[in-house]
């Protein structure tokens, strides 16, 4: 009977890494596509099989996704929401999505693939992110590569709103700052303060913006947004705040809950 009980906590341990083995990687240890590597962050309390949303968040320039995997404004935001954290590893710590065609496009489709075949994805919840040179990458994703996405969230970045995109995601969710000291604000003509979304408006077909008024999460900023609900397909809205070049608290967290239908809450 002894040998039973001893028996009990290894058949634990070994299905723990069982389970592990299968994935091979979390958190600061990376997944492998090819040359290249991502980092997963999985929400709290998850089961290990219940399908999961995802937010791939592209990180700024010279960072690293083991930086957003513990980033409290993202990942604490997903870990607490239920959703699976993807960060890829851009090659020499920047991205690559100046022009069409980007290499990087066809490593962030590898990735999610790859990460389906780790875990069970809810396809149809699908979210891409990113902050500075990583929020450029990730419309560059979307504008390429962006049929099943459904929800851009980026931050402080843009493409140019000329740019001739093949695909659009089901909603677009921008925030930026209107003393960015490192991505300007990309102001229109005129001084127009929707510019920066102007591309998936014309896209997905809206029409005009509704300023729905002031939200914060923190009492020491305040973000306005607009937001486009009557469009021909989709919806936009763009949220905008008086600072400069970071991650807003919160913001990633709300988009979340508003997405998901989750009470709305920070963090």
């Amino acid at each position: 009977m002894k040998h039973v009980f001893l028996m009990i906590p290894l058949l634990f341990l070994s299905s723990l890494a069982m389970a592990e083995g299968q994935r091979g990687c979390h958190e600061q240890v990376p997944c492998h596509v090819d040359d290249r590597s991502y980092h997963v962050k999985e929400p709290d309390g998850w089961d290990g099989k219940s399908p999961l949303p995802v937010l791939l968040h592209f990180h700024g320039w010279q960072r690293q996704g083991t930086l957003i995997v513990q980033h409290q404004r993202i990942s604490g935001a997903t870990r607490r929401r239920g959703v699976l954290l993807v960060a890829p590893n851009g090659a020499r710590r920047t991205w690559d999505f100046w022009q069409s065609g980007s290499r990087d496009v066809d490593f962030a489709r590898a990735v999610l693939e790859d990460v389906k075949k780790r875990y069970p994805v809810i396809e149809d919840q699908v979210y891409v992110s990113g902050y500075s040179w990583g929020s450029n990458m990730a419309w560059r994703f979307v504008c390429e590569d962006g049929a099943d996405v459904a929800a851009l969230l980026a931050i402080s970045g843009t493409l140019d709103q000329n740019e001739d995109c093949d695909t659009a995601p089901r909603e677009v969710r921008q925030v930026y700052g209107l003393n960015d000291g490192v991505l300007s604000f990309p102001y229109g003509p005129g001084g127009d303060t929707t510019y920066p979304v102007q591309l998936w408006r014309d896209a997905l077909g809206c029409g005009e913006g509704d300023v729905t008024g002031p939200w914060n999460a923190v009492d020491f900023l305040t973000l306005e947004r607009t937001v486009w609900d009557n469009c021909e397909t989709g919806r936009v809205s763009l949220d905008i705040h008086p600072g400069g070049h970071f991650i807003p608290h919160g913001w990633i967290a709300r988009q979340l809950d508003e997405i998901l239908d989750l009470p709305v809450r920070y963090p």
